[in-house]
Order: C-alpha cells, then structure tokens, then sequence
C-alpha cells in the first residue's frame, strides 16, 4: 500500500462555482482517513479528484511518491467502492469480482487465486456462482468490496457505501470494514455523512463545511477539543447545547445561570471579560445535581442512559444521563455541567489558551 498527498486542491466547475478550497491532506501508508460532512460540503467531489473522476482545478496529488494529477484514472492504482454497488446484473459473482483482472488479460490461475482469496475474507465464498440480484444489500456491497480487493490497489476509496443499507447491516458492514482494513494494512479514503461511521471507522478525520477543511485529527480530538462551532456541533450526537454568556467576575453568565469558572478557564478567558462568548457543553456532561433548572418537556429512554430535553430559560439543552430516568414533561430537573467549552462569538474558532 502507498501513502497519499493532497496538495492545495481546489475544484472549480465550468460554471465558476468552486466546491473545494485548497484542501491539504497528507495520509499515511496503511491510514484510514474518513471525509465527514453534511451533503453539500466537497468531500464526494475530493474523492473523485483522487480517482480521476473530477479533473483537478489547481494543486497536485501524489500517490506513492508520484504526481498522478493529469494521469487518466485506470493509471493511478487506485479502487473505488460506490454506495451504489455498481454490478454487473447479468454476471455471477465470480465473474463481477474477476472483471478487471480480465480487462488486464491476467493468467486465469492468478485471477482465480485473487478472487477466492477475497472471497474468504468476505465470506462469499458460497456466494459466487449466484447473481446480485440474489443477495442481500450487504452482501452486494462485500462483492464490491471484494471486486476492489482483488485488483491490490495503491489506495482504496469509498464513497458512502453503507447510506444505502439498513441501520442493522450498516453496522454490520461497519465492522467488516474494519476488519478488512486492519488484515489488508490499506491505505484508505472514506467519505461519509454519517458521523458514527467517522468515529468508529477513521485513523484520522477530515471534517467539511462549504468546501473547507475545518479539522484533521484523531476521532477524540474532533470530539474532545473541537476547533471552532461548526465541528462542534456536528461531530457528536445529540450535538452539543450551546448558550451566549457573558464573561463577567470569574463566572459565564446568562439569562438563565451563572457558572462558576475554573481557575484555568479564567486565565483562558481573562481577555473576554465584559464580552459574550458561546459557551457549549455536550449532553453527557450536563450532570443531575446543581444550581441550573432544566424544565423538562421529554424524556427518552436508551437502556442504560436517557436523554432528557428540555429549557433551561429560552434555551433548549438535552442531557445524557447515565441512569434509566422516568421525567415527566413540566419536572424540573436540577443540573450542573462538569465540562465546558468556549467559542469566540465572531470568528467561531474554540477558546485555548
């Protein structure tokens, strides 16, 4: 497997509206790195940049230490998996999965040993003599899987390919990517909207707005210390509460609650004094015990936690609460947060010291 540079990449359309902007990514031999974001934000039109899919409007891209930016896709080495499956209907599974090998005349010996060897890894060995319209949908998208396997590529790319399956095959193709992944040791390129499938799945995440990288880290470093509002909100789920308070005498204070602040969240904060910051907290650190009512207007029961929504004043927050709790809409429940986050109100970008 080979590494992948992604260097100042812009894609500007014929029609002058431009969907990426110099993005900068460098993915390390073997990485799983997950392009998340909401529909809209440039991380399926990157990928097809990688693939030769999309021409590159400006910067370069290097696979294995060589530039690929002008060369056609069938020269990069590289494997696409579509959320679509893209089968060949009238072709067993055998045939869909040897296609390419054929189209590059390889001696039937090896195209065969390829073959059954991803099909082991993808358990289809009883599969390959049925066609795809005999499988399931998480079936289809092994044998795509397995088509992309067995050509060894330089890289390997995926384009959602779980949006089109159930919750409970997604999650079950979820841990067959992983586990693929960590046998193979591939260096992969994932894109999705769905952030599960970005915590659970990536080495590293690149999170996307309106064709800008917003973050690269680790999947705790999205979550723990988001950069700015935007990767704040999106990566977690329920997302995170979030109030305008101001920094007034060692407290964040709102219409609603004063919170005391910590000794370092009052160094941290210290140029803000007399100014309105936003203040986020993360529904599972909203803890029962405090000074801060929440009035309660719907309690949802999860096993061992319960997400709990309510006002706290004129704003909405939801709180994780550990234990199975019956609230009723009206209660009151008394809270505190024991993890606080700040944002600059005008440029969005997270407080740090």
């Amino acid at each position: 497997m080979s590494d992948l540079r992604l260097q100042h990449l812009d894609k500007i359309y014929d029609n002058k509206v431009q969907a990426v902007y110099d993005f900068n990514l460098d993915v390390r031999n073997g990485e799983l790195i997950v392009l998340v974001g909401p529909s809209g934000c440039g991380k399926s039109t990157t990928l097809r940049m990688v693939a030769g899919l999309e021409d590159i409007s400006a910067g370069n891209l290097i696979i294995d230490g060589k530039d690929v930016t002008k060369m056609p896709p069938k020269d990069r080495d590289i494997a696409m998996v579509f959320q679509n499956y893209a089968l060949y209907g009238h072709m067993t599974i055998y045939e869909n999965m040897a296609f390419s090998l054929m189209l590059r005349k390889e001696n039937k010996n090896e195209i065969h040993q390829k073959v059954m060897a991803a099909a082991e890894i993808l358990d289809l060995t009883t599969q390959l003599n049925k066609k795809p319209n005999q499988l399931s949908g998480g079936q289809r998208q092994r044998v795509a899987m397995g088509r992309a396997i067995v050509r060894t590529p330089k890289v390997f790319l995926f384009d959602e390919p779980l949006s089109n399956l159930d919750a409970k095959l997604r999650s079950a193709t979820r841990r067959e990517i992983l586990l693929l992944h960590k046998r193979l040791k591939a260096t992969m390129l994932y894109v999705t909207h769905d952030q599960t499938e970005a915590l659970t799945l990536a080495d590293r995440i690149v999170c996307m707005s309106m064709g800008h990288v917003q973050q690269v880290g680790t999947p705790l470093e999205l979550y723990d210390t988001p950069a700015n509002l935007f990767v704040a909100t999106f990566i977690g789920l329920p997302p995170m509460n979030m109030f305008d308070v101001e920094i007034k005498n060692g407290q964040a204070v709102c219409d609603a609650f004063a919170v005391d602040l910590s000794a370092d969240d009052k160094q941290m904060l210290a140029r803000y004094e007399g100014r309105t910051v936003v203040l986020g907290v993360r529904p599972e650190n909203v803890v029962e015990g405090g000074k801060i009512v929440v009035n309660v207007f719907s309690n949802e029961n999860l096993g061992q936690t319960t997400l709990v929504n309510g006002v706290v004043g004129n704003h909405k927050v939801t709180c994780k609460f550990r234990d199975w709790c019956n609230y009723k809409p009206g209660d009151n429940v008394s809270v505190s947060f024991n993890k606080m986050h700040f944002f600059d109100k005008e440029t969005t970008d997270a407080i740090r010291m």
